[in-house]
């Protein structure tokens, strides 16, 4: 950023300011769905307390189950990182801000704007935290001050699933007295959006060396 630039973050003496893509998930992520159904996929939805209920129905069950493997497969090195977000009204936004060290943050999306955040280890709490508004919107003042005049449309929570490594590999497991191939793709953090498609072709190619060595007709 130039100086000029600089000089409306009096608190920064570096920046960066460049052009990129912002993912609205909301969006997408139906988009995604309905992708899969296009190109055959079926979409169930129930609760699965454990692999063993699937040993009669699949012959390669592909885990993506985020926090949930830390009971479905008793991964212990998965956990919670507590995100809190409030989205308001500011459409005179258009440049997204965001701090140095990522807690911090102002996104100009499609029908409102995302001002956070919170990043909180091991913090299962699903309600929203008028502390952590009130920080919010002061850190986000900072950055941008015409935010206080933005009126506040909801508050969102949500918890990313990470750990220290994702877990892309696959496994046999043994269910029901046969061996059934399990592939991971789960533990992406807040950087779930960002790795997607290069963990899903990883798991895809896992996948395919299961079949390779499976008999003809497998069912996934």
């Amino acid at each position: 950023m130039t100086g000029r630039e600089l000089r409306r973050f009096p608190d920064h003496t570096f920046g960066q300011a460049f052009t990129t893509i912002k993912c609205e998930c909301s969006s997408y992520l139906p988009w995604l769905e309905n992708r899969f159904k296009r190109a055959g996929g079926q979409v169930q939805q129930r609760k699965v307390d454990n692999l063993q209920e699937l040993s009669n129905s699949y012959d390669i069950i592909v885990n993506c189950s985020g926090l949930g493997s830390k009971l479905l497969v008793g991964d212990t090195q998965v956990y919670p990182v507590r995100g809190q977000v409030l989205k308001v009204e500011a459409p005179w936004l258009q440049h997204f801000i965001r701090d140095g060290d990522g807690k911090t943050y102002i996104f100009p999306g499609i029908h409102s704007v995302t001002v956070g955040g919170t990043r909180q280890e091991g913090d299962w709490r699903l309600e929203a935290d008028e502390g952590d508004t009130k920080s919010i919107l002061e850190r986000c003042g900072r950055l941008e001050p015409s935010i206080s005049k933005a009126k506040v449309l909801s508050e969102w929570v949500g918890l990313r699933p990470s750990r220290r490594n994702p877990r892309v590999e696959r496994e046999l497991v043994q269910l029901q007295g046969r061996q059934v191939p399990v592939v991971h793709n789960y533990g992406h953090g807040g950087w779930g959006v960002t790795l997607a498609w290069g963990t899903a072709l990883d798991a895809m190619r896992l996948v395919r060396q299961c079949l390779s060595e499976k008999p003809a007709r497998a069912k996934l």
